[in-house]
């Protein structure tokens, strides 16, 4: 997707030191672009790296880019963006062609200096948050360079890693290097999330469940894809976000749950053959209710073809549904048609957290910046306890609908 209607030859970038301005400016950072002077990380400014950018319209990390771009996180200056894929073996392929197009543009307009690894940086010049938004496997071996080179906070896309270990090993890592790592777990600050809480507050013995959708089509050659391309399963890709919100705010973790209860009638695996041949089972929709050891009681329902809302249910006592709240709600459903129109062929669920997305990289990179706590934002400890409640039900889910 184009920025503007303007195509320019990629130019080369140098960075030059600080330097003071009139005082009608800010002091800033500059680098040189063919001796033109493009500003860069102003104070109050992280310096951004956004390791893992993806296709334009379909990479979440694209999607990270545009808002930051656009100045829709005011705290947040995309001046470096790292892709080893489409500037490596991917260069060819029409999803290559479409990110150097993508490149071109972001250089030629903002100034955003592209590279194929993090070693290619130069040192930084402002407090360096890294973004990372790429497969992941790769993520244990993305954090350690972002520690190496210079980051002072990592924005780390969900689940964080394949694995519960190799997660706490990379917790380990980043905090004896004095590095801390916050997560993308937007539903934590979402509007619905915080509508439904507040009002199962007010509604004695009440019961929420979280509901979350996609829009793939329900035949077996789209969720054959969508099972090779999210190959970590659906429990540690589409519904972690819930089961983060499950550790936040519901004490959910592995060693407090009572019971696991799984609504078999709604719920369903299936074992389906991806693009590449090969075979891959994974649930397509699951709807279960945890009870805790110390009395909270939660439920999560998730379908990979139900559509494009999520929303949150709050029941009373005798189950009778007294309350629900949408993401996109009304206020925010121009909002999304007006971005369906800007981007027609991005993935539609970039629109409806929208808003979300922009408050978390808003916080994180303000904190990168002042010290200052990031309200409501998901530690790597809380990505530590969603992974283990992860595999953790995976088997009991398994056995289930066996």
């Amino acid at each position: 997707m184009k920025f503007a209607a303007i195509s320019i030859t990629m130019l080369s970038f140098t960075r030059s030191a600080a330097f003071q301005t009139s005082k009608a400016f800010l002091r800033t950072n500059v680098r040189t672009v063919s001796s033109t002077a493009v500003r860069f990380a102003e104070e109050g400014q992280a310096e951004v790296i956004l390791v893992g950018c993806g296709a334009p319209n379909r990479g979440m990390g694209w999607y990270h880019a545009v808002q930051m771009l656009e100045k829709k996180c005011p705290s947040a200056s995309l001046d470096f963006v790292v892709e080893p894929w489409f500037m490596g073996d991917g260069a060819d392929s029409p999803a290559g062609q479409d990110f150097k197009e993508f490149k071109t543009e972001a250089e030629s307009k903002y100034g955003t200096k592209f590279a194929k690894s993090l070693q290619e940086l130069p040192p930084p010049a402002a407090p360096r948050l890294a973004l990372i938004s790429g497969r992941t496997a790769d993520n244990p071996k993305l954090l350690s360079e972002a520690i190496a080179h210079g980051c002072k906070c990592v924005y780390l896309e969900k689940p964080g890693a394949p694995t519960v270990k190799e997660l706490e090993a990379m917790s380990a890592e980043a905090k004896q290097a004095g590095v801390e790592v916050l997560m993308g777990y937007n539903k934590n600050v979402a509007k619905y999330v915080r509508k439904a809480r507040e009002f199962a507050a007010t509604v004695p013995g009440s019961h929420v469940t979280f509901v979350t959708n996609n829009a793939y089509e329900n035949t077996p050659e789209s969720l054959g894809e969508c099972f090779e391309r999210n190959s970590e399963g659906m429990l540690k890709n589409m519904a972690i976000h819930e089961l983060a919100l499950l550790a936040s705010f519901y004490d959910v973790s592995v060693d407090n749950i009572a019971e696991v209860i799984v609504d078999k009638d709604f719920s369903s695996m299936q074992t389906l053959k991806g693009p590449s041949g090969k075979s891959f089972t994974d649930f397509d929709k699951v709807k279960f209710t945890i009870k805790t050891k110390n009395g909270n009681e939660v439920s999560v329902q998730t379908d990979r073809c139900g559509g494009t809302d999520s929303y949150a249910v709050v029941t009373d006592k005798s189950g009778k549904e007294v309350f629900r709240y949408y993401m996109p709600d009304d206020e925010d459903k121009k909002h999304v048609e007006q971005l369906q129109a800007k981007y027609p062929t991005a993935m539609p669920y970039f629109f409806t957290q929208d808003p979300d997305y922009i408050t978390v990289k808003e916080r994180v990179a303000k904190h990168t910046v002042d010290g200052k706590p990031a309200e409501g934002i998901a530690t790597i400890e809380i990505a530590v306890e969603a992974l283990k409640i992860a595999e953790y039900l995976v088997p009991i889910f398994q056995k289930e609908l066996a």
